[in-house]
């Protein structure tokens, strides 16, 4: 078979643009070449949402609920769980298939670097994000500042998940709530639970009702645990917590959407070690410590480092016990972290 000709930057540019037009027209359109199944072979253009993507290949739902694989366009660059898309079902096959046309626009999505690809979109289009954390791997609150951060920069407040708290000695217990309550002070909306005793699941579940849902948080935080709670017919893999690292394992390698038994969605994103954030700005950090957006105007110098910077209205906040400690250090560390990635790098936003 002959090799297929890579497409320039201009063609996949001007195919864009042809796509782009037409799926504000919501006409059917004729593809250019690129999946493996012919045109001649495809039906009529319809709407459909991605459940999850394996290197060139898709799953779409389509609007009966069923599920069908199809390929990919190769001038659909960018396609994750979460898409809306439009795609064309292959008349005759044995199996059900088809082929993804074109992505629509995205009212969210939710990024982390990659030091091969830049920026990784984790998945798009979603309503709420549920920062899972546990007694087990320990506690890490700058692990939940990352992920408020994440979530600040998408839009979306997130609610903060503590599983495994049947773990928790009472000085664990109290340092957790005392996180969680100063939390709960901020507008982040906080729960405890624990798969293995049944506790604050029945909580849980209202707040899943009728919308798009993400589950992020490190390896061994109990997610896929928590997920089978929820969606008995899931059969997520658990995975167990290394006995030399104190880490937990992999064991969701892809994200894919699931749907509640009540209603609503739920995508389930694969567990970091640690989630980084090398790819956004300064501002970008700072707007995930909301408590520290009315101080910022008020330091002496536009340049502040909110450190023992002369004038700073940070550190005068910290001083006067406004801010914890554990925030401004989470956020310095987080601040460090960045440049020395940076440093190592050469990332291309």
């Amino acid at each position: 078979m002959a090799k297929r000709k890579k497409l320039s930057k201009g063609q996949i540019r001007r195919i864009q643009q042809n796509r782009q037009r037409k799926l504000e027209r919501g006409v059917e359109q004729q593809p250019e070449a690129g999946a493996s199944i012919d045109d001649d072979m495809l039906g009529a253009e319809q709407h459909g949402l991605v459940i999850s993507r394996f290197g060139q290949h898709a799953d779409i739902e389509d609007n009966q609920g069923q599920v069908i694989r199809c390929d990919i366009r190769r001038n659909v660059s960018s396609l994750v769980c979460g898409d809306r898309v439009l795609w064309r079902e292959a008349r005759e096959s044995d199996k059900r298939r088809g082929v993804v046309e074109a992505v629509q626009e995205r009212h969210s999505q939710m990024t982390r670097p990659d030091y091969y690809d830049g920026v990784k979109i984790v998945a798009s289009n979603i309503d709420q994000v549920f920062v899972v954390s546990s007694v087990l791997p320990d506690f890490s609150d700058q692990i939940i500042d990352r992920y408020i951060i994440a979530a600040e920069d998408m839009g979306i407040t997130p609610t903060l998940l503590v599983n495994k708290i049947e773990l928790a000695d009472e000085q664990q217990r109290q340092h957790i709530d005392e996180r969680l309550a100063y939390y709960q002070q901020l507008g982040y909306p906080t729960l405890t639970i624990s798969c293995k005793q049944q506790l604050g699941i029945e909580q849980l579940i209202p707040k899943l009702n009728d919308q798009i849902s993400i589950f992020v948080g490190q390896s061994g935080v109990g997610k896929s645990s928590l997920i089978n709670q929820l969606i008995p017919d899931a059969d997520i893999d658990v995975g167990d917590i290394s006995e030399n690292s104190g880490l937990g394992q992999h064991t969701t390698t892809a994200s894919r959407m699931l749907s509640f038994p009540g209603g609503g969605r739920l995508i389930d994103s694969p567990g970091v070690r640690e989630f980084g954030l090398w790819h956004l700005t300064p501002e970008q950090i700072i707007n995930g410590y909301i408590e520290f957006l009315p101080l910022i105007s008020q330091c002496k110098f536009r340049d502040c480092k909110h450190q023992a910077d002369p004038g700073c209205a940070v550190r005068a906040a910290l001083d006067a016990g406004e801010i914890p400690q554990f925030r401004f250090d989470n956020y310095h560390k987080i601040m460090l972290s960045m440049e020395e990635n940076r440093s190592n790098r050469t990332f291309v936003r």
